[in-house]
């Protein structure tokens, strides 16, 4: 092989990795996360998680990234181990179907149809239908299909060029000696895991030794060892994924590498006895891309029957290699809620923002709560209850430390339009959930002010607090329960009840200036008076802002300054009716 060829070697290969990276990258999103939803939820049994690995491996190809998105799910307490093994068994199934494909290039035929089926026949024309879609991509949707039909032919393009750069070795004896020495099974095992390793994909390895099976160097006795070291060699990037992880996800990775080690122990100890006994005819001759995907196959399935009955022994070898320490069983029940923002699910942009928006609707009815339990002083004063809003206002901190840092993180992905609305508007929102909680504290502080100095409203500013305090309560349920429901109808809603209380917040100021001048009420409740309606207001403007992001999300042409100006027509007929009911319903006699 000259200069050139080995230029074309190393450039298809390159193109062969890129177009699998940028293939498994548009299926994925264009599953919209529907793909890890589904394996969050149907792991209840064995042979169901089995056949759910394999489906989801076969749709995103590759059964690396499976198993780091299983890594995640328990590190984050989404999943246990035990619903987890079976989806490991299932995903080395599921990545057999890209061997498959490959295996296409090795058709040979005169028949139009048959021809039709080899992959540099029919690869030009979803090249050409992936490029028109990429130019003309007026949604996501068609942009991730673009990404997939070009990226398979940019695969399957590399995948030829290898082939066709390898070719020529056939005549080379030094390189033909070479591949004959992995008919070693040790050291076949060796190069198969290692070659994997390296560039983290089984199917990529696999792949590449079917482009080198067409030297006709290869058997089927030499290539065995390989590919099962290649299904050993795909364990490292779920064991470099658990770094940094806690014990059930470190346990995972384990469960991973034993399934693929015993497995492969096992096959080559039944395949060589059978052999010495048998002496298999078929372990001499050449073998081809189809005959590799047969054996890459046979394998998984074979390992996958012989270890489903022993989940429970897989189990407890991962707790063997990794005990429960006391830390973890002090921990045992005790949910830490943030560990579902785990960095794993970053590669899947829809899930990551699905698990933030969970914490973030339990952060919405935190603060409706710190909120509530805060307006309650004024009617009754209680230290526990002081004491429970400033305790609640901190884990409000927390949320928006835990979920602003991880969205930002989020948001420096490779995301898509509506992805990345989504996460800007969490991002607003989580602000206004947290200045709900500064809010409750500051009331806090002013009934601790009361209370020390013994100050009681008189009869009207204590019936003008009532209702205001039910107005914002009713705002207040109405934009948690629209933001937890994404309910854009109710949020609607919210508007026009945000209004009455800006007048209301101005009636009360006004009445409770008379009374000043009057000299019916002291300065210093006049002052906590109007602390109290500033807050009141300001909590009200938070509300506004989650209904409109709402809104917003419903349709992106809103702009939140402009939201109310913006109605017109039967829109502002509503939006009046509203405010009327809203007025009549918190007036102040």
């Amino acid at each position: 092989m000259d200069i050139f060829g080995l230029l074309s070697l190393v450039g298809g290969l390159a193109l062969f990795l890129y177009g699998m990276n940028v293939m498994g990258g548009g299926l994925e999103k264009l599953s919209g996360g529907k793909l890890e939803r589904l394996l969050e939820r149907l792991t209840s049994n064995p042979l169901k998680a089995v056949l759910l690995g394999a489906g989801v491996t076969a749709v995103i190809q590759s059964s690396s990234a499976t198993t780091v998105m299983l890594v995640g799910f328990v590190n984050s307490g989404i999943m246990k181990l035990s619903q987890a093994i079976g989806i490991i068994m299932g995903a080395n199934i599921g990545t057999t179907i890209t061997s498959w494909l490959l295996s296409l290039t090795g058709i040979e035929s005169d028949n139009f149809l048959v021809s039709m089926l080899k992959p540099s026949s029919f690869s030009p024309i979803l090249a050409v239908i992936g490029i028109i879609l990429m130019m003309n991509a007026g949604s996501d949707k068609k942009k991730n299909t673009a990404e997939i039909l070009l990226g398979f032919s940019v695969l399957m393009f590399g995948m030829q060029t290898m082939s066709d750069a390898v070719k020529p070795l056939a005549d080379v004896p030094e390189f033909t000696g070479i591949l004959v020495k992995f008919s070693n099974p040790l050291l076949g095992v060796l190069v198969g895991a290692f070659l994997t390793a390296v560039i983290q994909s089984s199917s990529a390895s696999v792949g590449i030794l079917q482009a080198l099976s067409v030297t006709g160097a290869f058997t089927y006795g030499s290539v065995i060892p390989i590919i099962l070291g290649q299904n050993i060699g795909t364990c490292v990037t779920a064991m470099l994924s658990a770094v940094g992880a806690n014990k059930g996800a470190k346990r995972t990775a384990f469960v991973h590498l034993y399934f693929n080690m015993i497995g492969s122990i096992v096959f080559l100890v039944v395949y060589y006895v059978l052999d010495m006994a048998f002496q298999f005819d078929f372990a001499h001759e050449t073998v081809g891309a189809a005959g590799i995907a047969a054996i890459h196959s046979i394998f998984n399935v074979f390992a996958t029957f012989l270890l489903l009955p022993f989940l429970k022994g897989l189990e407890k070898l991962a707790y063997l290699t990794i005990p429960v320490d006391k830390e973890e069983e002090t921990a045992t029940g005790r949910e830490d809620q943030f560990q579902v923002l785990d960095e794993r699910f970053l590669a899947t942009p829809s899930f990551a923002i699905e698990q933030c928006m969970s914490l973030a609707r339990k952060m919405s009815a935190l603060a409706k709560d710190t909120m509530l339990t805060a307006m309650s002083l004024f009617e009754k004063y209680s230290p526990q209850k002081a004491s429970q809003v400033q305790q609640e206002e901190e884990m409000l901190d927390k949320y928006e430390d835990k979920l602003g840092k991880y969205l930002a993180q989020l948001n420096s992905q490779n995301l898509t339009e509506r992805e990345g609305q989504g996460v800007s508007i969490l991002m607003q929102s989580i602000s206004d959930f947290e200045r709900i909680g500064d809010h409750a504290l500051n009331l806090v502080e002013i009934a601790d002010r009361m209370q020390k100095k013994d100050m009681q409203f008189s009869k009207k500013a204590k019936h003008e607090i009532e209702v205001y305090t039910a107005a914002v309560t009713d705002i207040l349920d109405r934009s948690i329960e629209a933001f937890v429901n994404n309910d854009t109808e109710l949020a609607s809603t919210v508007e026009p009840l945000e209004e009455v209380i800006d007048d209301l917040n101005k009636e009360v100021k006004k009445r409770h200036i008379k009374r000043l001048r009057k000299g019916k009420c002291p300065i210093d409740l006049g002052l906590a008076l109007t602390d109290i309606a500033v807050n009141y207001e300001r909590v009200a403007d938070h509300c506004s802002n989650l209904a409109v992001y709402l809104i917003q999300m419903e349709d992106n042409t809103v702009d939140a300054h402009e939201y109310v100006s913006s109605l017109s027509g039967e829109p502002r007929e509503h939006f009046q009716q509203m405010f009327e009911k809203y007025q009549e319903l918190y007036q102040l006699s």
